[in-house]
């Protein structure tokens, strides 16, 4: 008994401890046998039992007292303190040994002791770990592939209650589906081997599949063999890629249909990747001869500078917005256009978007008019002067001035110079000095970009001013 690395402790029939050796003695932290208890009852009144799942076993229930009463406990774990702890000290587990001398009752007792108090800590901190884990995990028993536990995580990512899923066989339940090799995956749980990542389908309760990643590893800490499957939701990633691709689709529709011609360069050399339906109709230039050319080798630029340099303002500056260019279609015909540029990013890679508006007709038909009213300013002398600032308006547009405000009494005074009132007529009708109409006429002419009456009378009656009209 005393080079034994387990406990011993032997009674007589009648329950009195007639020995225990210092592994015994060392696994309830005595150091001698009156600290351990001279019988089975005192035992029982310095130390406190539980099971293992920490409910306190009555005095009957102790190793003891079960072999004092005959009974065989050949695998019993319990936890034990000293009296008067609610906390276990340490955990044994318990068998029985029964010795005669002469082939009649037994004439000693025997209670083997191991101590498993490490055993059962690292399960214990196992089984919180697994519990607290956020990643979806079960435990599956490796000699029948059934689940013998699922952790909150994976009970919130399928749905299933733990009691659907424990006792189940994990490819009877066909919890993984779409595996590369079914086959493969299998044996190697059932070999105790390390399963690694893999994509699968995981069933969930309502009968649909969720993509994962998932991985195997055989773990010791539980009186049987098992596996530790762990698992990443890839559905959230899968639903971004899919909605990813069904915008670039709608993107790419939208592109394609755009009644503005449009092409997509490569950030780095310039070379177009991609031309929609008006480019190739504006350009002349179909797939097969735009795509993986540079503007400058199609020739589209009729100034191969411009073209350079609007290049290198888009690299610095990231966009260009209406720049005046004109191309040259691949039948050779010029085109005057708009063009504007901005730095975008295509499947990660950056690119350029390219946009020509053409504007040929619009300017044909602004030289035009410009032309008609040169031929019509030859002899104004019949026309008025309201007339003649509208032409010359025409003929020279200005670019939109940035709205005028006219406060309330300037109003009322232009309102007045649109109907024909001069100064004097305007101080007369206001009650006001001549010196304060002309200085709020200087004002009125300096906001809205006019130094002579007569322009002040078209600006103002373009805006509904005056109740006379020519």
């Amino acid at each position: 008994m005393a080079q034994l690395l387990d406990g011993v402790i032997l009674l007589d029939p009648t329950g009195i401890i007639l020995s225990a050796n210092a592994a015994a003695l060392a696994m309830h932290g005595v150091t001698t046998m009156e600290e351990l208890g001279t019988s089975a009852e005192d035992y029982a009144r310095r130390f406190t039992l539980w099971t293992r799942d920490h409910h306190r076993l009555k005095h009957r229930d102790y190793p003891l007292f079960k072999v004092l009463a005959g009974e065989s406990i050949p695998d019993m774990v319990v936890e034990v303190a000293p009296a008067g702890e609610d906390e276990a000290r340490w955990m044994h587990q318990v068998r029985d040994v029964t010795m005669d001398v002469d082939g009649g009752e037994p004439d000693y007792l025997a209670v083997v002791l191991s101590d498993v108090s490490g055993q059962y800590d690292a399960e214990a901190r196992f089984s919180a770990m697994f519990r607290a884990n956020p990643a979806p995990a079960i435990i599956v028993r490796q000699h029948d592939m059934r689940v013998a536990a699922a952790n909150p995580g994976f009970v919130s990512l399928t749905g299933f209650m733990p009691e659907q899923l424990v006792g189940r066989s994990l490819f009877g339940l066909d919890l993984l589906g779409c595996l590369p090799d079914r086959a493969a995956v299998r044996r190697q749980m059932e070999a105790g081997e390390v399963v690694p990542q893999t994509d699968a389908e995981l069933l969930v309760a309502d009968g649909s599949r969720r993509l994962v990643l998932f991985a195997g590893q055989p773990i010791d800490v539980t009186d049987e063999d098992v596996l530790l499957l762990t698992f990443a939701d890839l559905q959230p990633r899968r639903e971004a890629e899919q909605s990813l691709a069904a915008s670039e689709r709608h993107l790419q529709a939208v592109f394609e249909m755009a009644p503005v011609a449009m092409a997509i360069t490569r950030d780095g050399n310039h070379r177009i990747v991609s031309v929609n339906a008006a480019f190739r109709e504006l350009s002349g230039y179909d797939d097969a001869a735009a795509l993986d050319h540079t503007a400058d080798e199609l020739g589209l630029w009729d100034d191969a500078e411009q073209c350079a340099a609007t290049e290198r303002k888009v690299a610095e500056q990231g966009s260009v917005r209406a720049c005046e260019a004109c191309l040259v279609s691949r039948s050779k015909v010029p085109v005057d256009c708009l063009i504007s540029a901005e730095t975008i990013n295509v499947h990660g890679s950056p690119c350029v978007l390219w946009v020509y508006q053409d504007v040929t007709e619009r300017r044909r038909s602004d030289a035009e008019l410009g032309a008609a009213i040169d031929e019509v300013l030859k002899d104004a002398s019949w026309l008025s002067r309201s007339i003649l600032d509208r032409l010359a308006t025409l003929r020279k547009p200005a670019p939109h001035p940035a709205p005028v405000e006219l406060s309330p009494r300037e109003r009322e005074i232009l309102d007045l110079i649109c109907n024909d009132l001069d100064d004097a007529a305007i101080a007369d009708r206001l009650s006001i000095s001549r010196n304060t109409v002309r200085n709020h006429v200087a004002r009125i002419y300096a906001k809205i970009g006019t130094s002579r009456r007569s322009g002040a009378v078209v600006w103002g009656r373009e805006r509904g001013m005056g109740s006379k009209r020519d």
